[in-house]
């Protein structure tokens, strides 16, 4: 053997790791996981890894049919590791050891001393991580060696142990260990038990075999014997024969039948059964009691057909009427079939050609009320029809019980795969899991999460004492005596089977909740309410995923139904399991949204810009299947000019709302070079063509941005002096135009092709607005869907919009009230405007000629029209500003200048030339005889700068008023 444990020991962390995990330290770098689960679970049933006193049992023992399986088995597994100073240990389902086999007389000493021996018990809640204990709680096989194990005095040794499983139940009917001192540990322990452990699966799948063939052999020789008694005459009454030759069953009808016959042989004070089948016919069935010739006790399940087909169609073996014996008979009584709790054995399905195990049959039971109940001295003639009768199933009472157990077992799980999960929230998905459960596995369920995962972040590790939400609660009736209600914080006490779930990640079961201190602690004086109600038995199952653990389910069951047991607790853990999937989907997704939905919003304008040539109100919503790429923007310009901006990116995702900052920002910077609206949208055009081809501003990334596929653009640029408009659009809906008086007229403005495909000019249209109109813009989401075409969509916001005298914001409810759909698949960006005028009081305006004595007139004009404004303060400056921009004017530009002051939010000094030519800010040197006068506008000014115009150019500047 190779020291593996040795070298574990000394390199891998583990020679201090056991101690600071006591100590209360983080240890998961150092430490497996399934071993680090089980300290854990240690440390929460309050364990100390220096006194382990295991509770002793005499005289235990198992059944005997699975002595029967296992003793070949073992007597084989001991002699193989005769050699190796190992010894093999049986152990039952509550991990109480039965057997130790081999081993050197050194190592049996060593395994005494701890009390590692029969009758003594080695569950993980009394002796800590070890190869039994510890794989009943994993449910699955384990290795542990040295330090691993929780209790100091089994670190000298290493296990391997495994679950034994009934093949047919999949309950454990034991545990198998292989136990040997640390130093001659190995890995291949675990694969010589797992082994094991599936040859005594395999001997006991023989036996139920064996047993239904003795079963079937009894049937037919008390059929063809006198003393069987399956009939009370021999001959068929008049019109009660089986049915016409030639006729048979159909696949539908015979899977009925079969099922109906299991809950037959599952049902001990049941002996008929009448199943309506198609074409209007009906089969009665009856359960007999049959004994195989070594006392092997069994049931039968016979079948006729009432008014239809002959039952020859089944393929089954026939039992023909013997004269004269009755149902009373000693192997056909009435009584019921003592019932068999853990028989290992299917419904045996005689219609196989020869008698083989089989699962019991996957599909859905729908059996209604059970009227016929023939009396205990009721012949089967009485009952039959004195006809002949067919063997449908024979099989073990316990059996059928298991096998419609699974079977609605299974078809709870693939309905939870069906209704789990149809959403991607969070909480949805929460409430489908407790519908799912209730009340076909549980009377109430409970779902608890934290505040994080409903907001889809990761969240932190959960223990005993975490604060979670209650999400979701399913109950058969209303529930006065809830703990906790939707919504409520739930934060668990140490001891309570949620809280020592969160600290292990495994599931907990309490079978009496009366018995159960630890969940009475959480709040004595209601939970005596609850047993009182009823309650009584709880499985608790971590909710988690990818292994991350997002919360905790509480299945209670009350009043008529059984307690939960060691099935319940598997099932119990797949339903959660499929549903924990779906929640961490649910959330990341959430989480994807979130980020997404963020970084768009945090893309589009933060509020309204300070500007009067319009009143504005907006809105965006984004699509409920994720973000997409619209967005709007109101951007003031110079000369009190406002540019109104709606754009769509096509797609949806991270993508689309970073391409729209992408050309969100690229508007604002072309808007600040004052482009006319036809050469922005050719700018952004060439722009999104560009990003399209691959050419994006990302440096380091060696891969091309995929494919934007198309955006569209409409940009309106309004001056509130002369109260034009001018639009202009790239494949954009049409802008609309409410008139003061409530008439409303789409723009005939030319379409342009989307942003992107280059080649085109685009076109303008210049409108003159009356004070007061409104311009609304919009995208393609707000009047079109799948469901309406955006013809319909237009209609619709006229009829909106014909209002008159209607605030923007009410502009904006009404819209939305009336075009939006209940779910929209689309962004959707609206923005009104309703327009101002800047008026002939608040606009001065003054032609000069190319003359340099003009600018001493200038500058005069420019003081007595402030005096008249009250702006006294702003004549020393606004002198400056008009002097120098009068004078570069007349000495370096062409063609009329003109002078025009405007009183806005800011003093606006504009002077405009017939050139083309822009001044250019610069730094004079010391032996320069000018260049200084730019300099000191920009000096003494907010901001200043240069829009161009068909005939020049216009040179202004603002300041801001006192």
């Amino acid at each position: 053997m190779i020291p593996l444990s040795v070298a574990w020991d000394d390199i891998g962390g583990l020679v201090d790791a056991h101690e600071r995990f006591l100590a209360g330290a983080r240890v998961e770098a150092d430490v497996r996981g399934s071993v680090l689960e089980s300290w854990k679970r240690c440390r929460s049933a309050g364990l100390q890894a220096h006194h382990v006193l295991l509770p002793y049992e005499q005289d235990l023992t198992l059944d005997e049919r699975f002595l029967r399986a296992a003793d070949p088995v073992l007597a084989e597994l001991t002699a193989s590791l005769a050699d190796m100073g190992m010894t093999v240990a049986l152990c039952d389902p509550r991990g109480r050891m039965i057997q130790r086999l081999g081993g050197d007389r050194a190592l049996r000493d060593r395994l005494d001393e701890v009390n590692f021996a029969p009758g003594f018990d080695a569950s993980e809640a009394v002796a800590g991580t070890n190869g039994v204990g510890t794989a009943l709680a994993e449910r699955g096989p384990i290795y542990v060696v040295g330090r691993e194990h929780f209790a100091d005095c089994l670190q000298p040794f290493a296990c391997a142990g495994s679950p034994v499983r009934n093949p047919l139940s999949g309950r454990i009917e034991a545990v198998l260990d292989l136990t040997c001192l640390r130093d001659d540990g190995d890995p291949t322990m675990l694969r010589l038990v797992r082994a094991a452990a599936r040859n005594i699966e395999g001997r006991l799948l023989d036996q139920a075999t064996e047993r239904e063939r003795a079963l079937l052999a009894a049937y037919r020789r008390a059929g063809f014997d006198a003393g069987g008694a399956l009939g009370s005459s021999g001959h068929p009454a008049p019109g009660h024969g089986i049915g016409r030759d030639g006729d048979s069953l159909g696949r539908i009808d015979l899977a009925v039948l079969r099922e109906r016959a299991e809950e037959l042989i599952a049902s001990p004070n049941r002996t008929l059964d009448e199943v309506p089948l198609s074409g209007g016919r009906v089969a009665t069935l009856l359960r007999r009691q049959v004994m195989g010739a070594a006392g092997e006790s069994g049931v039968a399940v016979e079948a006729r057909i009432l008014g239809g087909p002959r039952l020859s169609g089944l393929g089954l073996p026939t039992s023909p009427p013997v004269a004269g014996r009755t149902a009373s008979g000693p192997a056909a009584s009435g009584a019921p079939a003592a019932e068999v709790p853990a028989a290992e054995a299917p419904a045996f399905d005689a219609s196989a050609p020869s008698p083989v195990a089989t699962s019991p049959a996957v599909v859905r039971a729908v059996v209604p009320p059970y009227s016929p109940t023939p009396q205990p001295a009721a012949t089967v003639g009485d009952i039959l029809g004195a006809a002949e009768s067919r063997l449908l199933l024979v099989g073990e009472p316990g059996v059928g019980r298991l096998a419609v157990l699974a079977r609605r077992r299974l078809e709870l799980l693939h309905e939870a795969g069906v209704r789990i999960g149809t959403t991607l929230d969070v909480t949805r998905t929460a409430e489908e899991l407790a519908e799912v459960a209730v009340p076909r596995f549980a009377d109430f369920v409970a779902v608890d999460l934290p505040d994080a995962v409903l907001r889809g972040e990761e969240p932190e590790e959960l223990g005993g004492r975490s604060a979670l939400r209650r999400v979701a609660i399913r109950a058969v009736r209303k529930q006065p005596h809830n703990l906790y209600d939707v919504g409520d914080t739930v934060e668990y006490v140490p001891s309570t089977p949620q809280a020592r779930s969160l600290e292990t990640t495994q599931s907990v079961m309490e079978s009496v909740l009366a018995k159960a201190g630890g969940w009475l602690a959480q709040d004595p004086e209601r939970l005596e309410r609850v047993l009182a109600a009823g309650v009584h038995s709880l499985i608790t199952v971590p909710l988690r995923a990818r292994g991350t653990t997002l919360g905790v389910v509480s299945f209670y069951r009350s009043e008529k139904p059984a307690p939960f047991e060691d099935d319940d607790l598997s099932l119990a853990q797949e339903l959660v399991g499929r549903a924990a999937i779906c929640i961490d989907n649910a959330r990341r997704y959430t989480r994807e949204h979130n980020t997404a939905l963020a970084l768009q919003r945090s893309l589009l304008p933060k509020g309204r810009p300070e500007q009067s040539a319009v009143e504005v109100a907006y809105r965006y919503l984004p699509a409920q299947a994720g973000v997409g790429g619209d967005w709007f923007d109101v951007i003031p310009l110079s000369g009190a000019r406002v540019a109104l901006v709606v754009g769509d990116v096509v797609g949806h995702g991270l993508h689309a709302a970073a391409t729209m900052g992408r050309l969100r920002t690229a508007v604002h910077n072309f808007c600040s070079l004052d482009l006319p609206p036809d050469d922005l949208l050719t700018h952004l055009d060439d722009l999104v063509g560009r990003l399209d081809r691959g050419e994006g501003w990302a440096v380091e990334s060696t891969q091309a941005d995929s494919g934007i596929v198309g955006a569209t653009c409409l940009l309106a640029v309004y001056d509130p002096v002369s109260r034009r408009c001018t639009l202009t659009r790239a494949g954009h809906p049409l802008p609309a135009v409410v008139a003061p008086d409530g008439t409303v007229e789409f723009v005939d403005l030319p379409s342009g092709q989307p942003l992107g495909l280059g080649g085109m000019p685009f076109e303008t249209v210049e409108l003159e607005l009356a004070e007061g109109s409104q311009l609304v813009l919009y995208t393609d989401g707000l009047v079109e869907d799948r469901l309406r075409d955006i013809d319909s969509g237009l209609d619709r916001l006229r009829s909106v919009l014909a209002v008159s005298d209607r605030a923007p914001e009410d502009t904006c409810e009404a819209v939305l009230d009336a075009l939006l759909p209940a779910r929209q698949s689309d962004d959707v960006a609206l923005l009104v405007a309703r327009t101002h005028v800047l008026g002939p009081e608040r606009v001065a305006r003054w032609d000069l000629p190319s003359d340099p004595a003009v600018v001493s007139r200038a500058r005069t004009a420019v003081t007595g029209q402030l005096a008249a404004w009250g702006l006294d303060d702003l004549a020393f400056t606004t002198e400056l500003v008009v002097s120098e921009l009068v004078t570069n004017a007349i000495r370096h530009a062409t063609g009329p200048v003109q002078l025009r002051l405007l009183r806005d939010r800011a003093l606006i000094c504009e002077v405009s030339d017939g050139s083309s030519t822009s001044p250019r800010l610069r730094r004079a040197r010391t032996e320069d005889e000018g260049g200084r006068g730019l300099f000191l506008v920009a000096q003494l000014t907010e901001r200043w700068g240069t829009r161009y115009t068909p005939d020049g150019k216009v040179i202004w500047a603002e300041q801001p008023l006192p």
